[in-house]
Parts: C-alpha cells; structure tokens; sequence
C-alpha cells in the first residue's frame, strides 16, 4: 500500500504551484505552471491585464483553469501516484472574484473525465477576466460603502479593514453598477481561494472565514456576512455568497472526475483552501502572541491576536488555524526597495558596507530619525523622505552611516507602533521571512536579511528566527 500524502496548491497572481508532502511533512513531489511563459496563449503580463485606465487589473479564469489542467497532466506523465493523497488544500491570491454562470454547478456536478477542466468550463463564467488583489479602480463603490455604514472607522469596526480599492465588495459592486446584466446572470461568486476548491470538490466551495475577511462584507466577531455591507453593494448577494465556513473545514471527497481522469482515491478529502496571507501565517505555525515580518518588495507583517483593535490602517482578519482569534496584517509598500536605493546611495551598493555602517552607529541613533517613502506608502498614506534631528527638527540630510541607522530603525519602529495599534502585545516570537522575491542572490539575500535583523531584535525584544521562503502557504493543508 502506497504511503500516504497530502497535496498543497497556490493560485498566486503569476502562477500555480503544487507541493506533496508524506506524513514527515517531507517534500516528495512539487512543480509549478508559470501563467506568462507556460501559457502565453492568454498573453497576460505577470500573470494579469492592467487596463487603459491603469487601474483595472483584471487575469483570465480560464487561465487558472488551463494551469490546473497542465500541471495535473505534468504530474500524471512523471508517475505520480495520485491514490495516495489523502487530502488537498491551498490558497488563492487574495480579494480577487470568480463568477459562475447559472447552470454552472450542473457541469462542475458532471465533468466528464475524457476531456481537461478548461474546455468543460469554458461558458461558466459571467466574467471572463477575474478582477484581482491589483486592481484600484473602485474608488467610488469604497466611498459609498463607507457613507453607508457610517464611515471608514465604523466599517473597519464590523469587517476588519476600511473600504479598500481591491477588497471584492467594492469590486462586486462595480460589476452590479456597471454590468448589472452580468450581475443578473452569476448564480455564485467564488473568491479565488474558494473557486480554486470548487474545481476539486465538484461543487461550489464555500468561502472561508479568513480569506472572507478579506471582502468588507464578513462580520469578523460573529463570522457571518454584514447585511448593511451586502446592502451596499448589491442585491440578493448574500444567496450568490453562501453561508461561510471556517478555514479548515474539511468540505468533502474529490470530485469523480478526478477519480476517473487520474486515479485519485474516492477518500481524498478537499479541506477548504483560503487566502494566500492567511496561508502563510498557517504555514508559519504562529502562535498566540507570535509576529512575523516577511521581508519583500513590500514588508508584511503577520500577528496573531486575541483582541484585536481594528484601525484605519492595517487589516483583521479571522484567524484561519483558530476561528475563535484574529489575525491582523500590515503591509509596507516601501520595502526592500527603499532599503537598498539607501544601500546605493550611502554603502556603494554592497550590504557589507551597509551593516558595517549599521553597526558603527548607536542604538536610537542619537535622537536621529527619519521615515523614507520613495513611492506612497500604505501604512501609512504618505510620500517622501522625512529626517529629524535630536532636537525634532526637519534636516535635509544625514551622514551616511546615520543615515542608515535612520532608515532601519524608522522602518521596524512604524511596524511595532502599528502593530500596537492594532492589539499586538510584545511578547513572544518573531519570525522574519526573506522573500526570494528580492532579486537578490543566496548571498546578498542572506545580507540583506541579517542586516535588519538586528534591529527587529531590538525593537520588539522577542525570540528571533530567520528563515528563507520555501512556499509556506502550501503546509496549509497539513
């Protein structure tokens, strides 16, 4: 008899990867389908379309769908035993919408295994191109949203987070306002974590809790959708949502299609997929009390929490290991980015000289300070390089080596004030996460990292771990 193993997929925003893992969590299988390069038929750029508008951003469902389809057919070719997964879970890019076509849940129901998923489901979409976590064009369906329940910090108070552009309220709201044809002709709308379970269980897949709270729709505290936010968005939307479940529901068995088409046993079970941030937390294995700082283009930073505080800035979301929890999320636009404009500027572009520099400089700088945003930040809203002096006056510049002391201590203080805003209490682990989105080699990623890593140290005076991004979001499904 086979060994048993689970399968662990991420629909991200540029491609779909697969992980098998045996019951040592043990990697015994992973592979990938690069949407740009492996799928150029769908001629997307980073995995999406950015509109005329710049602001829509929208990617091709049945792309996801022909991804699925490849990669499955790549695993059939190597000799993957598909009959000893036991279970499958994963995660989908957050915010970004799926919309199924009445009558779809009839094909999904009666796949017929002689043909691949994307030619079966290639009339089932309402909207042929999903609207995705990058899209920004629904600044007026996130006022009115607002307006409706009282304002940004009354919304924030019922789903977590104020109206954000992306969040998929706002976008099914846009769709109602300027398609409401297509409103009219959607039976279900799927996040993209729930939509990418769908596939696997045959059926509509119910949102989760965690990646639920990813909508301006979810009620955090109670889990239940908001009837003031469905109001406000569209009609009938609660019956096009379905009921929420919590992030480890075990939702069903395999669809027979997979049984037929490549041997799947009819015991696999399909755990419900979520968000792809509240899989890394998952993937992490926080605890209560535990904070992680992934370090990429953007810095994020993960919490676990008992009683959060929502804000204007920063999110709450359901804690998808704990449905009785939180979790919070806070996203820094100006990271890596802004560190290493400053390494060229004052270390010649080497992070040796950089940490040198750091570490010739006291801690606290000596009353010097500085908050550097070279493109907008998120948290917060604000743009420009911004030095103050021991005596709280704005300077033009610093010496170089204060200058980097400035700029890492500015960074990690505004992370733990934050953090703080939202209910994090210092007290146990941190984790810092290098992305190898960095585009920085294994050496210089290894740099970048301990050169910062210091200051997280001493500013949330936790346990310290270092770790290099091997796919955590897939362990979700453990």
């Amino acid at each position: 008899m086979a060994a048993p193993c689970f399968l662990g997929w991420d629909f991200s925003t540029q491609q779909l990867k697969v992980i098998a893992i045996d019951e040592h969590l043990r990697v015994i299988y992973e592979d990938s389908v690069h949407f740009d390069k492996d799928l150029p038929e769908f001629k997307t750029q980073g995995g999406a379309y950015v509109h005329s508008d710049r602001l829509t951003v929208t990617s091709p469902v049945l792309m996801w769908v022909k991804a699925l389809d490849m990669i499955l057919e790549k695993m059939k070719s190597s000799g993957f035993n598909f009959a000893q997964v036991r279970a499958l879970s994963g995660a989908g890019q957050q915010h970004g919408s799926v919309y199924w076509k009445k009558g779809s849940i009839q094909i999904l129901k009666n796949a017929s295994p002689e043909l691949p998923l994307h030619q079966l489901l290639k009339a089932c979409f309402a909207v042929s191109n999903s609207p995705i976590w990058m899209d920004s064009s629904t600044a007026s369906q996130c006022s009115n949203l607002e307006k409706a329940v009282g304002g940004a910090q009354r919304l924030a108070a019922i789903t977590g987070s104020r109206a954000y552009e992306r969040f998929t309220g706002n976008q099914i709201a846009k769709i109602y306002s300027q398609n409401p044809e297509v409103y009219t002709q959607t039976e279900r709308i799927s996040l993209v974590s729930s939509f990418a379970a769908s596939l696997f269980l045959g059926a509509y897949a119910p949102i989760d809790y965690s990646d639920g709270s990813g909508m301006n729709l979810l009620q955090i505290w109670e889990k239940v959708w908001s009837a003031s936010c469905l109001d406000a968005c569209a009609p009938g939307l609660e019956e096009k949502l379905g009921s929420p479940v919590p992030s480890h529901s075990v939702l069903g068995s395999i669809s027979l299609y997979y049984i037929q088409r490549y041997g799947f046993s009819p015991d696999c079970k399909v755990v419900a997929f979520t968000g792809d941030n509240p899989a890394s937390l998952a993937g992490m294995r926080l605890q209560e009390g535990d904070i992680a700082i992934s370090l990429g283009t953007s810095d994020t930073l993960f919490l676990w929490i008992q009683e959060p505080t929502p804000a204007l800035e920063g999110h709450i979301l359901c804690n998808p290991v704990d449905s009785q929890t939180f979790m919070a999320l806070l996203c820094f636009k100006n990271g890596s980015l802004m560190r290493e404009r400053i390494r060229d500027d004052c270390a010649s572009g080497s992070w040796d000289e950089f940490s040198k520099a750091l570490s010739s400089t006291v801690a606290g700088n000596n009353g010097n300070l500085g908050f550097y945003f070279d493109v907008m930040e998120i948290t917060p809203e604000a743009v420009g390089i911004h030095r103050f002096n021991s005596d709280n006056q704005k300077v033009s510049d610093f010496p170089k080596e204060v200058e980097i002391r400035a700029l890492i201590e500015g960074q990690f203080m505004a992370k733990r004030i934050h953090a703080e805003k939202l209910g994090y209490k210092v007290t146990l682990t941190v984790i810092v996460q290098h992305l190898t989105d960095l585009k920085l080699n294994p050496g210089a990623a290894a740099k970048h990292c301990s050169s910062v890593t210091t200051q997280v140290e001493s500013e949330f005076k936790n346990n310290l771990f270092s770790i290099t991004n091997v796919g955590l979001k897939y362990f979700f499904s453990i």
